[in-house]
């Protein structure tokens, strides 16, 4: 059963006409998003920003009050770096994100795919735990596997216990 993310919250938020954003780092993930957009084609991952505060992304990022980055571990650090100094910019805030707030949503057993060239060091210097935002970051961790406990899939239960052993190196 894929993860959809709830839309309850983006309702209360727009329901008062502001602006949540669903994005993902993947078009895979968007997939599972509703109304989703891959991070880069909503916020532009570059290592500056290029967004204007009059142009129409502007615009829709000035009246943003959420944003859920699913899969934000897959992407380089500098582009949530990045968004923090855009949203600074478009929101005129030099709070963390602008003001606006930010939901990181991923596995962090998962790193950032540079090409198979690429140095273990690079791959590990580019994930998001070596930003300077990692600090800043609010750190909420899921204890429990729904898809398991809901529907009492054993099989999957031993499935998901098993790549959390080889993901802690206990396997």
């Amino acid at each position: 059963m894929p993860r959809v993310v709830q839309t309850k919250p983006f309702c209360k938020i727009r329901k008062v006409r502001n602006v949540a954003l669903a994005v993902a780092s993947s078009g895979i993930a968007t997939t599972l998003l509703s109304g989703g957009r891959t991070a880069h084609s909503r916020l532009e991952e570059t290592p500056t920003c290029n967004i204007s505060k009059n142009s129409a992304r502007g615009a829709l990022l000035k009246q943003c009050k959420l944003i859920v980055w699913d899969d934000c571990t897959m992407s380089h650090k500098r582009a949530i770096e990045v968004l923090d100094r855009c949203l600074q910019d478009i929101q005129s805030n030099r709070k963390l994100m602008g003001g606006v707030v930010v939901l990181l949503a991923g596995d962090l057993e998962r790193l950032y795919l540079l090409s198979r060239e690429a140095l273990q060091l690079d791959k590990i210097n580019a994930c998001l735990k070596e930003s300077y935002l990692w600090t800043k970051v609010e750190k909420l961790y899921i204890t429990t596997n729904m898809r398991v406990q809901l529907f009492s899939d054993v099989e999957s239960g031993a499935y998901a216990q098993k790549l959390l052993e080889i993901g802690e190196g206990h396997l």
